[in-house]
This record gives structure tokens, C-alpha cells and sequence, in this order.
């Protein structure tokens, strides 16, 4: 089969490598849909990984093969793969931090070498763990392949709004209206809340607004808190998501969140780059600060119902589309992205 294996920093190579070979209580799927995520950039440009690896995982595709033990699925069958599954059963999963257990990270889908996800490949297989214990997922007849794809991506950002514990009514602002962040005003408007977008583009502010958000502004706006102070009756915003790795969108956020209100960092920021707070900001004003990582397997059925019914509009959200072969033009495209750049998909067909 054909895959896009990363054999070092920025060095990919689309090569021929053998269809990797299932185990009893396995199964293997025909990679249909991939998107591209920022956590795969990252991990094809930077150092983070020694190689030979295959990347990718937000998959959608076909079951090719099942293991002889494995009863629930068959061939030809539709899915969506989960490439993590917590144990549920350690301290963390006790926890529901799901995110944080060592078998949520250490078992993961691949299609050959240490295991890395997988999806920038012909086929990928799935680990007994993850077959047994809901990391496949039936695409309705209704569903596109384009869609499915979106529903592991969907779940990481419900983890996040569930985590702030966004409420109807609540105001919100996202700083950053890339494909992440307008999923994000999506989801926010599903809940009945309100949403306020930034971006330095443009046409991302614009298309906030086309997707739901109830203001977006340009983020370097000099009069930017001051207007989402009078959007909200001069409180602030209740919660604050941090959709771009910005030091500056993070004092942005600081000084637009009202008092006891909550910023949560979602985009992963550069690990030389140091914010200085006064910690007394946070005491006198009880600014609750947070992290999301990852995805949570509390939301994935919800995340799939979302996507699967429609509930949120996540064609609005696909911009370009590539052949897998053409991997390194996608990532090119991602990094230095268009004014209307969102959400990249791949395709082995």
C-alpha cells in the first residue's frame, strides 16, 4: 500500500509499505477521509518524534478485514476510528482525565512503524483495545465520508466547552476563527450561548460571522476591549477560548474576561515561549485559568451525534481538498494559509 511516512524533520515520503497485518481481536480499514491537523504540522516540522513514522487520525473509512475474535464488525461496514481509548479504570480515568492515561496515550492506531496514528496511509489497523471498547463508530448511510472525519476533531473542542462549562446565555470570546475556532463559534451557538470571534484575516472575520458567531472583530483592533466591553454591558466576556497560540491573544483575553470568569488555552503554545502574569491579576479578579488537551471519551458519542445529525455545519468548515500523494503541498498550505484556508481533507481515491 501506499502511505506518507516521516522520515525526519519536514521529510516526507510517499512510498510503498506493506499493508500491515491484523492480529485476532483486530481490524483493518481502508482509509477513505483524513484531515489535516495541526498536531500532525507540528509533528512533521518539528522535532518531536524520531522517524520512520505515519501520522494522521482523523480517519474515516471502510473496514477491509477483521480479526478472527472480532464479532461486532464486518467487512464493508463504514467508520469512523477513534485512535485513542482510555482504560478507564486508573487514577485518571477515575478522574475523567481521560486524556492522561497511559493507555489513552501508548495505544494508538498505525499503519507500520511506532505507532503514531496512522491515517496518511492506504490502510490502518486497529488495536484489539480500541475495537473492544467503542473506538469504532458506524457512519449512518446519510453521512458523508468528508463529514465523519470531522467527528474526532468535533469531540476534542466538546471537551473543551464542556470542561468552561459554557451555559445558554453565556458569552464567550475565541480568539482565532481558523477551522478550530469556528468550530468552536458552532458549538458555542448550539449550546445557546453567545459567541464573539478575533482573527487577523480579514475574511476569517467575516466568515465567523457567516457560521454564527454574534460579533468578530480584527484582533488587532486598538478599541478591541473596549467594544466587547460594551457588548457585554461592561462585565466582559464569561469565558475565554484560546483557539491561536498567542501571547498576545492571551492578555487580549486577560483583559476582556470578566471578573470570575475563565480563559481555557486549547491551542498548544511554543514551549520557549514564557507568559508573564501578575499573579495577583487572577487573585483580586478570581480568573480561573485551564487547560483541554486532546479529546475526551465522555463526549465521543455526543460528538458523533452532533456531526452525524447535522447539528453543526461542519462542510462550512472544508476549504481545500488533496490527494494523500500531495501531503507536503497540504501541510505547506496549512502553514502559510490563504485568506480562505480552513479546514484541509485528504484522500487516497
Amino acid at each position: 500500500m501506499k502511505a506518507q511516512v516521516f522520515r525526519g524533520v519536514n521529510q516526507l515520503s510517499y512510498e510503498e509499505i506493506p499493508v500491515p497485518e491484523i492480529a485476532a481481536d483486530e481490524v483493518l480499514v481502508q482509509v477513505k477521509v483524513v484531515g489535516l491537523c495541526q498536531s500532525d504540522i507540528k509533528k512533521i516540522l518539528y522535532p518531536l518524534y524520531a522517524p520512520p513514522r505515519i501520522f494522521g487520525h482523523e480517519t474515516a473509512g471502510v473496514i477491509s478485514q477483521v480479526g478472527a475474535d472480532v464479532h461486532d464488525w464486518q467487512v464493508g461496514q463504514r467508520v469512523v476510528v477513534m485512535h485513542h481509548i482510555p482504560c478507564m479504570h486508573c487514577g485518571y480515568c477515575l478522574h475523567e482525565n481521560y486524556s492522561m492515561c497511559d493507555v489513552y496515550k501508548n495505544i494508538t492506531t498505525t499503519a507500520g512503524f511506532a505507532p503514531s496514528g496512522g491515517g496518511f496511509a492506504e490502510y490502518v489497523k486497529v488495536p484489539g483495545h480500541i475495537v473492544r471498547n467503542g473506538g469504532l463508530i458506524p457512519i449512518p448511510d446519510a453521512v458523508t465520508d468528508e463529514q465523519a472525519s470531522f467527528v474526532e476533531p468535533t469531540n476534542c473542542c466538546l471537551k473543551a466547552v464542556k470542561k468552561a462549562n459554557i451555559q445558554a446565555g453565556d458569552t464567550v470570546l475565541i480568539t482565532g476563527a481558523g477551522p478550530i475556532g469556528l468550530m468552536f463559534i458552532m458549538l458555542v451557538k448550539h449550546f445557546g450561548a453567545k459567541a464573539i470571534s478575533t482573527d487577523l484575516i480579514p475574511a476569517r472575520v467575516e466568515k465567523a460571522l457567516a457560521v454564527g458567531a454574534e460579533a468578530a472583530f480584527d484582533a488587532r483592533d486598538p478599541d478591541l476591549t473596549a467594544k466587547i466591553h460594551a457588548l457585554t454591558g461592561g462585565m466582559g466576556v464569561d469565558t475565554s477560548i484560546l483557539a491561536v497560540p498567542s501571547d498576545k491573544a492571551f492578555f487580549q483575553a486577560l483583559d476582556c474576561t470578566r471578573k470570575g470568569g475563565k480563559i481555557l488555552f486549547f491551542a498548544e503554545f511554543p514551549d520557549e515561549l514564557e507568559i508573564p502574569i501578575n499573579p495577583n491579576v487572577l487573585y483580586r479578579r478570581e480568573i480561573d485559568l485551564m487547560g483541554s488537551y486532546s479529546s475526551s471519551f465522555r463526549v465521543q458519542a455526543l460528538s458523533a451525534d452532533l456531526v452525524f445529525n447535522h447539528r453543526i455545519d461542519v462542510d462550512a468548515l472544508i476549504s481545500d481538498r488533496y490527494h494523500l500523494k500531495d501531503l507536503d503541498k497540504a501541510v505547506a498550505q496549512a502553514t502559510k494559509p490563504t485568506a480562505e484556508t480552513y479546514k484541509i481533507l485528504l484522500y487516497n481515491d
